[in-house]
């Protein structure tokens, strides 16, 4: 095979654009004794892919195995769940006192300042009628002035 085909197969590979024909190309090439010097560090992947191909696994399992282990899958799952469940209820419980103190902070709040809004208006009210007075204290300031400037 020319070299430029199997490094331009190398490029599309590394990229993922490879068919499977183009694969076997390469693994064919990688897996013969002469081997381009720039591209022997690729040579290792394949021969991998060779021999994992190869493996087998020969160990038996029973159904009863995988029944067992399901089981202790469901039972550890329920365990867990319940305990998330506590924790939300507690942290629910939790952040809503929290919430509820604010809002009941806020409430007072609310109600102090109107009790020194209608405080505040009170005392305007008493102002506004000391005022009222002042001017009639001007009338007779100037009424006494003319009284005074005639002797």
């Amino acid at each position: 095979m020319e070299l430029d085909k199997i490094e331009k197969l190398i490029e599309k590979y590394l990229e993922a654009e490879t068919t499977v024909a183009e694969e076997k190309a390469l693994k064919a090439y990688f897996t013969e004794e002469k081997v381009a010097a720039h591209l022997e560090e690729y040579k290792p992947m394949f021969q991998y892919f060779s021999s994992a191909k190869e493996e087998q696994f020969t160990q038996q399992v029973s159904l009863d195995s995988i029944a067992s282990v399901t089981e202790k899958r469901r039972k550890f799952s329920y365990k867990w769940l319940s305990v998330a469940a506590v924790g939300l209820l507690f942290f629910g419980i939790y952040f809503g006192n929290v919430y509820r103190e604010k809002q009941i902070e806020k409430e007072k709040a609310q109600i102090a300042y109107e009790q020194t809004k209608e405080a505040l208006n009170l005392l305007a009210e008493n102002f506004s009628k000391g005022t009222e007075k002042v001017a009639y204290l001007n009338q007779f300031e100037e009424t006494r002035q003319k009284i005074y400037n005639k002797k």
